[in-house]
């Protein structure tokens, strides 16, 4: 079992220069490839739409916050995660294609999120699928991401880029200098940006599947 996830681009449309943007999603993602462990790395399939491989949900949810709290200032993204099978079934202009029922859930998934973004959760970005009918794990990985969208949605720009780079392990005082601000300010900006929160979340499913020594 994988966990395949589809990311798109909110807004797309509106983008004048797509070529740029283009080369500054292909840095945001590569910054997370080389954070998190992954079976294929997020890469650029059709259109707006990146694609990428996880052995775990748990990788796959570190993956798509790093991927959102990385996106270029004015940018945005959205996720369908699903897990499942997945199978190669022949190769094509981009390499090997591949087809199966995570690929199935990661697309359903990310119409989930659409529809409900467009409903009455505005900050959903993310939504996941389990292989077969929905579970009670399944509506937890959901419930962290409503939650998590609506931090992340909440945070500036500048509480993006450091809280991105508070996970990628640089000191407060090496954040402080990139931005231009205080250490105390750091701090202060990471606690309100509700930065802990978000590893904890994260920590969470990490030690369920250690313990229980099933890959989640």
């Amino acid at each position: 079992m994988r966990v395949a996830v589809i990311v798109d681009l909110v807004d797309s449309r509106r983008i004048a220069d797509r070529a740029a943007v283009q080369h500054l999603l292909e840095r945001a993602f590569a910054t997370v490839n080389r954070a998190v462990g992954h079976v294929e790395p997020f890469a650029a399939t059709l259109g707006d739409e990146f694609q990428a491989v996880f052995a775990s949900v748990t990788d796959a949810l570190e993956a798509t916050l790093l991927a959102r709290l990385a996106m270029p200032e004015g940018l945005d993204c959205r996720f369908g995660l699903g897990r499942g099978e997945i199978r190669a079934v022949g190769t094509g202009l981009t390499g090997v294609l591949q087809d199966g029922s995570a690929w199935w859930a990661a697309r359903a998934a990310i119409d989930e999120a659409h529809r409900r973004a467009d409903g009455q959760t505005v900050t959903l970005r993310s939504w996941y699928r389990g292989d077969g009918e929905t579970s009670f794990t399944d509506a937890a990985i959901n419930a962290y991401l409503l939650g998590r969208d609506y931090i992340v949605g909440g945070m500036s720009d500048r509480e993006r880029r450091l809280a991105l780079g508070s996970w990628l392990g640089r000191s407060q005082s090496v954040l402080a200098e990139q931005e231009q601000i205080s250490q105390s300010a750091v701090s202060q900006s990471l606690r309100r940006a509700g930065v802990t929160a978000l590893r904890a979340g994260i920590g969470e499913f990490r030690e369920a599947a250690t313990q229980s020594g099933v890959p989640c």
